[in-house]
């Protein structure tokens, strides 16, 4: 569990702005108040702005259950919800920025921001999916923007993406940087802008083999998530598929390539031809609503949170075991 931080450790980071109170904004006053930061929520829409404090502190007793914040009230307390975006941005360091996933949304916001915010601070976009250069171009202050790409929820799943555009300042991606391991998150920085990111790609290619055996009648969707859920995904918890690799062979990560990489090779030339998900998508949801009916989403959606912070709170535990 992230700790407060004291003032001195902050530095030069005050106040944060979160410009959209919806799911991803909301996780992120999270992420930023429970590491003691004060932080301002703002969204063009009253009633969003009206409910998010009771949904963060829903969110927060069920954090506080499982040990991963420990004075519910204090991280409210560090949140200030406002309708006013001049009033959110004011004396700002850093801005989180969420609104949709809709270019002419992300410019015309971005406009603003860079308008409204100090102009020593930074102006990140929650975007999974559009590039910075895309909306930042015209902006005078364009390189203090940058994307800062979280895990859904940030507070449970800690990696974030950092990708600048070309003209994005090195130095506004080390001070984001920074700052994020200060909110207990696990920043990474993408070398140059790649289309859906890092974390996306890798999902993706997962994702799109999984349709393919399935579409092939090679396994069925259910056995399909169990290979994932009690065999890659136990590993993949906690370790990357580099040091898994390096840790399967006698010799390391050179001895595993010497050994399966023509196997692997084989397997890619096999996947080489893409395909459309939608020839198959009749019969995983038909299994997938055997299983669990429409109605039911909601309550696993939050059986599956439970156990995030579960594994949350075991991976903290065991952080000193890291280090041995």
């Amino acid at each position: 569990m992230p700790t407060r931080s004291t003032s001195s450790e902050k530095g030069q980071i005050a106040k944060i702005a979160v410009v959209g109170a919806g799911l991803v904004g909301r996780a992120w006053a999270i992420v930023f108040a429970r590491a003691g930061f004060d932080v301002t929520l703002w969204d063009g829409d009253e009633r969003a702005i009206a409910s998010s404090l009771e949904v963060i502190q829903a969110r927060l007793e069920d954090l506080a259950k499982v040990g991963l914040v420990s004075d519910v009230q204090q991280v409210i307390r560090q949140i200030r919800p406002t309708s006013s975006l001049e009033s959110a941005l004011a004396d700002a360091h850093y801005v989180q920025e969420n609104l949709p996933e809709i270019l002419d949304v992300k410019r015309a916001i971005h406009a603003e921001l860079d308008a409204l915010a100090p102009a020593n601070a930074i102006v990140a976009s929650s975007t999974s999916s559009i590039p910075a250069s895309a909306f930042t171009e015209s902006l005078k202050g364009r390189t203090r923007c940058l994307v800062a790409h979280p895990v859904n929820p940030p507070y449970l799943i800690p990696l974030v993406e950092l990708c600048g555009a070309p003209w994005t300042a090195p130095d506004i991606v080390t001070r984001t940087r920074a700052l994020l391991e200060r909110a207990g998150q696990v920043p990474i920085t993408i070398a140059r802008e790649l289309h859906g990111f890092v974390l996306n790609r890798l999902q993706g290619a997962l994702v799109n083999e999984a349709f393919r055996l399935v579409e092939d009648g090679y396994v069925s969707p259910e056995d399909l998530d169990k290979t994932i859920a009690h065999g890659l995904g136990l590993r993949w918890s906690f370790m990357g598929p580099f040091e898994t690799i390096d840790l399967n062979a006698p010799g390391g990560v050179r001895d595993y390539c010497e050994r399966y990489g023509a196997l692997y090779y084989d397997i890619a030339r096999q996947q080489a031809d893409p395909r459309r998900w939608s020839g198959v998508v009749d019969l995983i949801e038909a299994e997938r609503r055997k299983t669990l009916p429409a109605e039911k989403l909601a309550e696993r959606q939050t059986w599956r949170d439970r156990r995030l912070m579960a594994l949350a709170a075991h991976k903290k535990a065991m952080e000193g075991d890291e280090e041995e």
